[in-house]
Order: structure tokens, then C-alpha cells, then sequence
């Protein structure tokens, strides 16, 4: 009979795999969650995650089953309304502007938005109370030899793990997928994008609000205050160059330009936070499964950064992976549970992505024709009340 040296061992200690780890590890999985680098925790220190991520009302509600969310509820800022406004004119001025209102499906927000960082410090906090949960920053998974019985997995310090199933968490350039052999398909828009956090003299009164002129879409999502103003964080996508341009521009340059993109709608924005950049693309692996490895979050599906999909989906992973786990743990890590684990969540995904990247090309739109085109499109969708609750509902993430 196989030795196992824990049930899980999880590649990557990012929001995905931490998250997972205390998922699996509240269930009473044994879990080793290792990542090459310890995770930044504070808001302004280097190598700090300035992205936020909208935690939608299905994956919310799977963290507080779990008992995550108590930690996470007193940092969060709430989406009541998704405003979505054109401003494709001759000038960066809004021309159309259309509400989504959470009232109108749920008396719930849409979700509540948190900063990446934060959520790290919150989840690792959250594991270290997990005596099943091991978990290793600065290590890595280096190899994987997998048979139908087991997963033995190299890490970078020389230890060797034998588990039931491993689970590769290790973003977009996964190593634990290319040694596991299941190929991606990568979509490249010559796109960036900026993210950081703003203040601003008008509340955003929970808010968020996605502004589209031409090269991707311009997005402030509320935050809690800071220094007592109101803030929001804010990812802003265009060409690559002229992405590197402004992440290269003078503090008060870029406040500038920034200001004149957001058409002015929370008055003068003032920068808040350091600028990160990063490229876009879409990425779906070919399946979600290997021999004893299950594929989630990055490693088994990019987007780019609209409609709060990114960790929604991921955390759409985990949930179908855990009801599996949880079903039959006698059968954790064997082809059938994970044979499942494809089936329910591939073609969703598959939508996802397709239908992200349709959003995304008709964002970056730059001729004025084509911008008119979809000033009408939103106008017509906004009109017809069902199809308007449809998108809402679909957008908050359907489960697999």
C-alpha cells in the first residue's frame, strides 16, 4: 500500500492557491501549499499585489461555508452597481452611461472587492490556524512523476511529497501543467494593463464603474477610504506602448492623463499606490486534468481583467473540486473524479474565455464608426429588461 505523505500537495501560494489550501484544509485534507516566493502581505511593499478582486456573491458565499470570509467581510467594499459608460466621442466625455443595479436580482451586492494583497495576508493568516495545512513559502514544485496509484512531487529544497492528488496552482506559465503535458491555446492582444489605487474628492458611493474610449477599457472599483478620502483602485488597459508610456510618466503627468480618461466622473484623481503593469491574454488549456494533477485557476484558464471573471472562475474551480473531494474522499486524485472535474467546469470556462475575449476586442475598438457601433449595442442591450437581468445573472458566475 502506497505511503502518503499528505492527501494534497498545492503548487502555488497566490490568492488561487492559498485559497484552496484553506478550502481543502477546513474540509480535513492533509495539504502541503508551497510557492517559490513568501507572499507580500502589506499594501506598500515592494513586490505587493495592487490588483483588487471583486469576490462575486457565489464565491462569497462558499468562503463564509467555509468560515473565510469573517476575516475578509471587515475589509471589503461593496458592489451595489456596475456602471458601464462609452465615451468613444471626439473627446473623453461620457455619451452613454447605463447602471446595472444588484436590487434588481438579489438583495445582495454584486460582490464586494478586495485588494490581492489584503486577501493574502487574510488567507495566510487563515491556514496558519489549519494544523493539516503545511504551508511552504519559498519553495517550489520542481518535478512531478505521476502514476495511476500516486503524485510524487519534487520541491526545490531537495524534500520529495507522495499525494493523492496534486493540485497545480502556479499561474499562467505553470510548471506543474507543462511537466503534467497538457498543452494551452494563448490568445496575445498586444495589450497592458496599469493597476492602482486612487483617491478622489467624490465618493464612488459603491460604485464600479468601466469607462470605454478606445484601447481597453478604463475600470475604478471602490475601496474602503484611505487617509480619509474616498478611493478606489483602478486597472487601465491599452496598447502595450502607450501602456508603457504612462506607467512611465511623472506622478503628476499620469494623474493628468488619468484624470482626463476617467471623463472627470470622481473629479481629479489623485494616485494612491505605486503602478504595477502587466500583459493581457486569454489562456485555456487544453484540459483540466492530468494523472493525479487537477489544473485550477491560471493554470487552466487566463482572462483579461473585465468583469471581475479572473478568481471568480478560479474559486468556480475549487468549489466543483471540493464537492468532488468532499463526495468520495476515498476516490481523491483518481481519473474518474477528475474526468468529472473537466466535464462540469471546461465548457463553462470555455465560454467565459470566449465570450471575455469578445468584450475585450470590442473595448479596444478605436475608429469612430466602429465606437458608435458599440455606444448602440449597449443602448439596445440596456433597453430589453430581460436580457439585461440575463447578463447580470450570468455575470455573478453560473456553478458547474
Amino acid at each position: 500500500m502506497t505511503r502518503f505523505d499528505c492527501d494534497i500537495v498545492i503548487a502555488g501560494g497566490g490568492v488561487a492557491g492559498l485559497s484552496a489550501a484553506a478550502l481543502f484544509g477546513q474540509a480535513g485534507f492533509s495539504v502541503v501549499c508551497v510557492d517559490p516566493t513568501p507572499p507580500v502581505t502589506e499594501r506598500d511593499a515592494d513586490g505587493s499585489d495592487l490588483r483588487t478582486t471583486a469576490i462575486l456573491q457565489p464565491a462569497q458565499a462558499m468562503l463564509e461555508a467555509a468560515g473565510i470570509w469573517a476575516r475578509l467581510d471587515p475589509h471589503a467594499a461593496p458592489l451595489r452597481t456596475m456602471r458601464i459608460v462609452d465615451a468613444g466621442g471626439e473627446r473623453p466625455e461620457p455619451r452613454v452611461v447605463k447602471d446595472f443595479e444588484s436590487q434588481d436580482i438579489s438583495d445582495k451586492p454584486f460582490g464586494w472587492n478586495l485588494p490581492n494583497w489584503l486577501l493574502r495576508r487574510e488567507l495566510v493568516a487563515q491556514i496558519a490556524t489549519l494544523p493539516n495545512v503545511d504551508f511552504r513559502p519559498g519553495t517550489s514544485a520542481a518535478t512531478l512523476f505521476t502514476r495511476e496509484t500516486e503524485a510524487r512531487v519534487g520541491l526545490s529544497d531537495g524534500t520529495r511529497l507522495c499525494c493523492r492528488l496534486l493540485i497545480a496552482a502556479d499561474g499562467r506559465n505553470s510548471a506543474m501543467r507543462q511537466a503534467a503535458g497538457v498543452p494551452v491555446k494563448t490568445t496575445r492582444y498586444g495589450q497592458k494593463a496599469l493597476a492602482f489605487a486612487v483617491t478622489h474628492p467624490i465618493p464612488h458611493e459603491n460604485v464600479s464603474t468601466e469607462i470605454h474610449r478606445s484601447g481597453g477599457p478604463f475600470t475604478l472599483v471602490p475601496l474602503p477610504d484611505h487617509d480619509g478620502r474616498p478611493s478606489s483602485a483602478v486597472v487601465w488597459m491599452e496598447q502595450g506602448p502607450e501602456a508603457q508610456r504612462l506607467a512611465d510618466l511623472d506622478i503628476a503627468a499620469f494623474e493628468a492623463e488619468m484624470s482626463t480618461r476617467s471623463c472627470h466622473l470622481f473629479g481629479p484623481l489623485t494616485l494612491a499606490s505605486r503602478r504595477t503593469i502587466w500583459p493581457i491574454i486569454s489562456q485555456l488549456a487544453e484540459r483540466m486534468w492530468s494523472t493525479r494533477v487537477a489544473l485550477v485557476a491560471e493554470a487552466a484558464h487566463v482572462v483579461p481583467p473585465i468583469g471581475a471573471q479572473g478568481l471568480n472562475m478560479s474559486l468556480g474551480d475549487m468549489h466543483v473540486l471540493l464537492e468532488l473531494a468532499r463526495a468520495a474522499p476515498e476516490k481523491l486524485g483518481e481519473a474518474e473524479m477528475l474526468r468529472t472535474y473537466h466535464r462540469r467546469r471546461h465548457w463553462e470556462i470555455n465560454g467565459r474565455v470566449t465570450g471575455i475575449d469578445l468584450l475585450n476586442r470590442t473595448s479596444m475598438l478605436a475608429t469612430p464608426a466602429l465606437r458608435d457601433a458599440r455606444a448602440m449595442g449597449l443602448n439596445a442591450l440596456y433597453a430589453m429588461a430581460p436580457v439585461r437581468k440575463t447578463l447580470m445573472q450570468l455575470g455573478l458566475g453560473a456553478r458547474g
